[in-house]
């Protein structure tokens, strides 16, 4: 009957992998569950592995998982003469958004307060921002003016 030589946790390689060896003579069949459903591969979720002798080794591979994807793994062994699994704890990434605690609530709210007073001040600069450039522009139209008006007038009486 088959025997389940190795299960490992997930290591990121390429892709993350679950590695496993199976010892079985006839060949077993393996198929995977997540928490107890039946898994089926995908793009993203495959197993590959190659048989040398009567010990089938291999990972199940995933590319880029989820959240989604953390939870129990089980590996199935099945030949005619029995089957044999064992499970492995499969953990990804955290969920981006966990559940509002106290703590959690807090910081959002201290967050955003302080993003408040941030805009506050991010308004005073633009309005300073604003005020500056008014008056460097009422600056240079009145030097404009100025010169227009009193540079035309030659000076001590010569000619340009």
């Amino acid at each position: 009957p088959p025997r389940i030589l190795t299960l490992e946790e997930p290591v990121l390689h390429m892709d993350h992998c679950i590695a496993f060896a199976v010892h079985g003579n006839p060949a077993p069949t393996l198929h995977w569950l997540h928490n107890g459903q039946v898994l089926r591969e995908t793009e993203i979720i495959r197993m590959e592995f190659y048989q040398q002798g009567e010990v089938s080794e291999g990972c199940l591979l995933f590319n880029k998982p989820t959240h989604y994807n953390n939870g129990n793994y089980t590996i199935v062994a099945t030949n005619q003469l029995g089957s044999a699994n064992q499970t492995i704890k499969g953990h990804f990434l955290e969920k981006p958004f966990p559940a509002v605690s106290g703590l959690f609530s807090f910081q959002m709210q201290y967050t955003h307060e302080f993003l408040c007073v941030d805009s506050k001040a991010f308004s005073f600069q633009v309005s300073i921002a604003v005020g500056l450039a008014a008056f460097a522009c009422v600056l240079l139209v009145v030097l404009f003016i100025m010169i227009n008006k009193y540079g035309r007038r030659s000076k001590f009486g010569m000619k340009g």
